[in-house]
């Protein structure tokens, strides 16, 4: 699943949703785009779920369309 995180900026950024996405899915592959602000997740979770970690790392997330 890909996300499009408006905010994320920077390394620190990438390493915030990189560690709560992997607080609820530690199987989780999380891969980051800084440039285009996306982040690619392969995980069992729902997007809804990937969204709420993403959200708990402090930033807004949008889906993005296969």
């Amino acid at each position: 699943m890909e996300f499009n995180v408006p905010d994320m900026s920077c390394g620190h950024c990438t390493a915030a949703i990189k560690k709560s996405v992997n607080a609820a899915d530690p199987a989780a592959l999380v891969d980051f785009d800084l440039a285009e602000r996306r982040v690619r997740i392969d995980s069992a979770l729902s997007p809804e779920q990937l969204r709420a970690a993403i959200k708990g790392a402090g930033y807004d997330s949008q889906p993005i369309a296969a």
